[in-house]
This record gives C-alpha cells, structure tokens and sequence, in this order.
C-alpha cells in the first residue's frame, strides 16, 4: 500500500470516528437533554405552584411499591383514550409524576390502572384486599401479601400502612390543586388548538366507579328485573362482604370497619338500594358500582330486598310512640333529622351518612342492637347511658315508624 493510500485510509477512520462520535452526540442532546428540558419547562409551567410531594410514609410506601413488583400488573397512568378517561377520570399530565423517580407508571394492566387511587377504597378495604384479595374480589389474580401483616388483616404492619398510605397519594396531588390548578395548567399547556391535549381537562379529575360519593342522584331502577341474573351477581360481587344470605357474615366481613350490613335485618326501598349500588357508601368499605347498568343493578336490589324475612311482632305497649318521638327529638335529631331522614344539622360533617329512616327500616331486634352498643366504625355511639331500657326500646319503635316504604316514590 502505497503512502498516499495509507494516509487516506486513517483520515477516512478519523472522519468516521468523529461522525460516529458527533452523530451519539448530536442523538443524546436532540432525543435525551432537549426533550427534558421542553418537558420540564412544560411541568413547571402546567404545575402548581406548590405541588404536593409524598410524606415520609408514603415515600416508605412507594418503595415497597416497587419492590413487590405491583407496577408490573398496574399502570399509573391515565391516556389519552375515551375508554380510560370514562373508567378512571382525566388523562394524566405530566407534572402529576414530576416528583416520581424512577417513575412507576408500569405497561401493563392485569390490575386496575391506579393513577386516581386517592380516596377510592378505604383503608381496611385496602388492607384485606392485601391480605386475602380473593376474599375481597373473588376473581383476583394478584397474590396475597400476608408478610405484611402480623397474621390478620386487622394487624397490619407498618409496611402494610405505608403501602395503603401511598395508594391513597396517587392522584390527590391533582385533585386538591382544584379548579384553579386545572386552570393554569391549562394556560401553561397553550395548547388551544390541540384537540387531544385538551382531552386532559374533559370531564371529572377522578371517575372511578368504585368511589363512594355523597348526594349524587342514582338512576331510577326498572321495575322488571331478571332475578336470576342478580343472584349470580350478588354471588359474585357481594356475598364476600354481606354473606350468601345477606346477614353481614361474609368471609371478609370480620376484616371491615363498619362491618358490612346484615342485609336480612332491614327492609329497604329500591331507592335506598339505588343509592348504594350507584354512590356506595362514603366511609366504608362499601364501593359504588357505577360500571353495571341499572337492570343490573335492579336485579341485585331485588336479591337484597328478598333476605328480610320479617317476622310477626308484638304489639306496641301504650304510649311507647310517644315516649319514643320524645326520645328521638331529645338525642338523635342532630344526626338523623326532624322526620329520619338522615339530614341533620350534624349530617353533613359525619364521615358516614346518618342512616334515612325514612328508606331504611331496622328491625325491632337490630335498632336495639344498635342503640345499645353502637355501630363500631360509624359515628353512632351506644346510649345506654343516656337512655334506659323503656327509652332505647320506644325510640326503636318510633325510628321503625318513619318508614315511608316504596309507595313514597
């Protein structure tokens, strides 16, 4: 080889070599430090001020998150699809996850996506679904985790606590940022024109079916249902908690605080039935089930409404209405308002609703029960303190009196 040829042959390597080098160069900042920087200008400007970051627990939490490995059957993160926006709420931006390091918004969704787990399932809900998920949700794949516990679902660790405390952060960030976070997220998007950027402002933050809510208006249940479908429904998806016969005994009931209802021991109007079906209820592990129709959700009323089985009942004694209305106005008007129905002055600051008297009817044996040791998770509080024996049983007659029953529709 000629002098000349060699010469040429190494200045084609140096070209090469610098090319190559110039070219990994050119890649890093055009696909890596660029975008970061468009996208962390872009988080910053869509922020809140003052995002809210994780606490010293839930920070503990998303550790074991990540550790057990449940990013690989849970996604936390919404997209730009109408199927997920109407399952689970608002896509996600991109600030909600500016904290997270590394990110744990996982590919797959054997589970639930959990981007708006906040304030979506209770706590004990979440620590006997950890504990036995298929005492909760019968058709569960996902693994149990009974190392998190000391032998019960109702003694969780720390590390149990940590972990419900991080699920329950995912999303609240966005939630508690409100209207006005939801604007200038908007003006920092700038991005009027773009049709699926503004997908992330459509619609509620939080849509998930299972979130219990307060005062929303079910939808009216048709009166022909099929009742065999609603046994297999209630199989399915109720009788974990309430029990094959609806007495509250369950295999996941003694891991639940409020205990789920004795079904058996209330006669219930459809649109108490509707209420809870469609809203659950706020302050217990009672979840909505918003995702079924209403035939659907007939059909398991139906199911509810067949358990109570009734009963003669003595005769009222001589002016026990009485003392009972004298009784209730004294003690239990503050709660369960002037008529029963659950709209007292104090109702509205209680974590659970006070019962509605006027759409749910105890029996004589439950309300005493209930009068006499309280309803443990609930504000409801014994009264035998306060009451005695005569009084607790007039003013258990007189709450089973305000009962409008179904013609009150």
């Amino acid at each position: 080889m000629t002098r000349g040829a060699g010469r040429a042959l190494r200045m084609s390597y140096l070209v090469a070599s610098v090319a190559g080098v110039g070219f990994f160069v050119m890649s890093v900042a055009l696909l890596g430090v660029w975008p970061k920087r468009v996208l962390e200008a872009e988080t910053r400007a869509m922020a809140p001020e003052h995002p809210l970051g994780l606490s010293v627990s839930e920070l503990r939490g998303r550790a074991i998150y990540g550790r057990e490995g449940c990013g690989y059957c849970h996604t936390q993160q919404i997209r730009y699809l109408h199927a997920d926006m109407a399952r689970f709420g608002a896509p996600t931006l991109a600030w909600e996850t500016r904290l997270d390091y590394p990110h744990l918004w996982g590919t797959r969704r054997i589970g639930p996506d959990l981007s708006r787990e906040a304030q979506t399932r209770s706590a004990d809900w979440h620590f006997a679904h950890l504990f036995s998920p298929r005492a909760i949700v019968p058709e569960s794949v996902m693994p149990a985790y009974k190392g998190l516990f000391e032998g019960a679902a109702t003694e969780p660790r720390q590390e149990a606590r940590d972990l419900v405390a991080y699920l329950d952060s995912l999303g609240h960030a966005r939630e508690i940022a409100g209207p006005e976070g939801e604007a200038r997220a908007r003006a920092g998007c700038e991005c009027g024109d773009d049709e699926m950027a503004q997908m992330a402002f459509a619609g509620p933050v939080n849509a998930h079916p299972a979130r219990a809510r307060r005062g929303d208006a079910a939808p009216a249940l048709p009166a022909t249902v099929n009742l065999a479908a609603g046994q297999v429904l209630y199989a399915d998806h109720c009788a974990t908690c309430h029990g094959a016969s609806g007495a509250g005994d369950g295999v996941a009931a003694a891991m639940l605080l409020p205990r789920p209802s004795n079904l058996a021991e209330h006669d219930y109007t459809v649109e108490r039935l509707a209420d809870a079906l469609w809203n659950g209820v706020a302050g217990t592990a009672m979840p909505a089930w918003r995702e079924y129709s209403p035939h659907d959700l007939a059909a398991i009323a139906q199911v509810v409404r067949g358990f109570r089985s009734g009963g003669v009942e003595a005769p009222l004694p001589e002016g026990l209405v009485a003392l009972g209305e004298r009784v209730y106005a004294a003690n239990c008007v503050q709660c369960h308002g002037e008529r029963g129905a659950g709209n007292g002055p104090a109702a509205a600051e209680l974590k659970v609703a006070p019962t509605n008297f006027q759409r749910q009817r105890p029996s004589l044996a439950e309300g005493l029960r209930a009068l006499r040791n309280g309803v443990d998770g609930t504000p409801m509080a014994p009264w035998t303190t306060r009451l005695n024996e005569a009084e607790l049983l007039a003013a258990a007659h007189y709450v089973r009196g305000l009962y409008a029953g179904d013609a009150a529709r």
